[in-house]
Formats: structure tokens, C-alpha cells, sequence
């Protein structure tokens, strides 16, 4: 394991790679994190998975985006199109480490933010998704009500909800949960969609829940569907395991590291939609 900085801009971003081992790289993966806290959640299972995967041949690199982590700035400097370009920082990255198949690892908004910088990137890639997120559009809206929340003696939630809405509209950050929205990161999140890129490969998309016997929601339904359409190999499946990125405890989901694995593993001629 090499931890660094890439040099970016007038800054630089942390990075962690995980080379492969075994002799052969079998695949070079790009980790994108989540939004916020949700980072914070995930580092122990975002670290325990990359290790199993260098172990088992693939060459894993982990970046902290722009005001996040390790990396320089703050987080209120961020908006998302500098977030996606850092993942394109990282792919153009691995693309030099070797010429093995190009995986885009998500979780939540990092499978936003990895459809999005792949279009971008405009190399064939696969994606590997972890309890994503269809658009931001939500994920924001989940983020404004802990303020709404943490405000009510100030208004209704609808109030505090409306003024948070009109403060980013109008340019000005707002500070919610000890993070810095910016306006910049706001909009771009609201905008973002689970978009397949126009060069297809493979999609993994893996979902969490408590439940042994649960589906996936029907809000993945139409997603899924657009990723086919759009040619991609797409194989989806729920893994038993608590949501690790928003428990009050830093916990750990097994049998998704081991659903992982074997979803890597799977020949894409035997990829299907589930």
C-alpha cells in the first residue's frame, strides 16, 4: 500500500493505492467516496475491500476528493464538477499503471459522480456500484432536512427548507451538519443523474439490507433498464448487511466484500440483469 499526493491544479489530492498482487492485474479500480459524513462511515469497509481486492489481483486506487479527507481545500471550496474531474485525476492515473480493464467503484453519490466523470473520460470502463444513489436530486434533499432538522426552533421544516433553497439559488453557502454547501456543489448535485456513458462495459450494482430475503426497490427499476439499453452487461443483487454509511457505529458488512469479490470475478458473457 503507497500513500501520496497527485498533484492537482494549484493543489493536490491524498491517494491510496493498493497494487495488485500475484503478478497479473486483472483490473485497475478507481474508489469513489460519498458525500459528507457518509465518507467518514465508509473508510474502514472502502479500506478492507480494497485490500481484498489487490489481493485478489486487482490494483485499487483510493482518492480523497477536493476539500475532503486528506486532500487540500475545504470542503465549502468544492463544487461537483471539480469532484468529477478529480475522478477523471484518478482514472487518467491508473490508465498509466497498465492497460487491464478500467473499474469505476462507487458508493452512494461516488456512483454519481463516477457515471458522470466516465462520460467525461471517454474510455470504455466498468462500474461497480455500491448502494447507489439514481440522482442527487434526493441525496441533497436528504442533506437540507438535517438543517431543517437541527433549525425547527427557527420555523417549520417547510420554512427552514425554502430558506436554505433560496440562500444557494441566490449564491451563498450554507453551513449544515459542520459541512459548507456551496452553492456550486448544490447545483451540480441536484442536476447529477445515474446516466449510463456512451462507451459501455460492465455494471455490478450492489445493494445492502438487513433483511435475507429482501428485492431491490423499484426506484432501480428504470436505471437499470437505461443501462442495458445503453449496452452495458448488467448484473444486480442485495447483499444482507447493515447501510455501514449512516449507522451510529463504524460497522462492517462481510457478505458484501465476498459479493464483490465474486461479482469481479463473473465472466461478462455471464452477466444479467436480476
Amino acid at each position: 500500500m503507497d500513500a501520496f499526493f497527485l498533484p492537482v491544479g494549484s493543489g493536490q489530492r491524498f491517494a491510496i493505492y493498493h497494487p495488485a498482487q500475484g503478478g497479473t492485474t486483472r483490473g485497475l479500480v478507481a474508489y469513489v467516496h460519498p458525500f459528507a459524513e457518509e465518507m467518514n462511515k465508509s473508510r474502514r469497509m472502502a479500506a478492507l475491500q480494497a485490500r481484498a481486492m489487490a489481493a485478489n489481483g486487482y490494483a485499487v486506487l483510493q482518492l480523497d476528493l477536493l476539500g475532503c479527507g486528506d486532500s487540500s481545500g475545504d470542503f465549502g471550496d468544492a463544487s461537483w464538477q471539480a469532484w468529477v474531474d478529480d475522478v477523471v485525476l484518478a482514472c487518467q492515473w491508473l490508465r498509466r499503471q497498465g492497460d487491464a480493464p478500467l473499474w469505476l467503484w462507487g458508493l452512494r453519490a461516488g456512483c454519481l459522480l463516477a457515471a458522470q466523470a466516465a462520460a467525461q473520460f471517454g474510455d470504455s470502463c466498468n462500474f461497480l456500484f455500491w448502494a447507489p444513489t439514481p440522482a442527487g436530486k434526493s441525496l441533497l434533499q436528504q442533506f437540507l432536512r438535517l438543517k431543517a432538522a437541527g433549525d425547527l426552533a427557527s420555523g417549520s421544516a417547510k420554512a427552514v427548507m425554502d430558506s436554505l433553497r433560496a440562500q444557494l439559488a441566490a449564491g451563498t453557502s450554507v453551513d449544515i451538519a459542520g459541512y459548507r454547501l456551496s452553492a456550486a456543489l448544490a447545483s451540480g448535485m441536484e442536476l447529477a443523474t445515474l446516466a449510463a456513458p456512451a462507451a459501455a462495459g460492465r455494471l455490478e450494482w450492489l445493494d445492502l439490507s438487513t433483511q435475507p430475503d429482501a428485492s431491490l426497490s423499484p426506484a432501480t427499476a428504470k436505471p437499470l433498464q437505461a443501462w442495458l439499453a445503453a449496452g452495458f452487461t448488467v448484473r444486480s443483487q442485495v447483499v444482507t448487511g447493515p447501510a455501514f454509511w449512516q449507522t451510529s457505529e463504524i460497522e462492517e458488512a462481510p457478505a458484501l466484500l465476498t459479493a464483490t469479490l465474486a461479482a469481479l470475478d463473473l465472466p461478462a458473457a455471464v452477466a444479467v440483469s436480476t
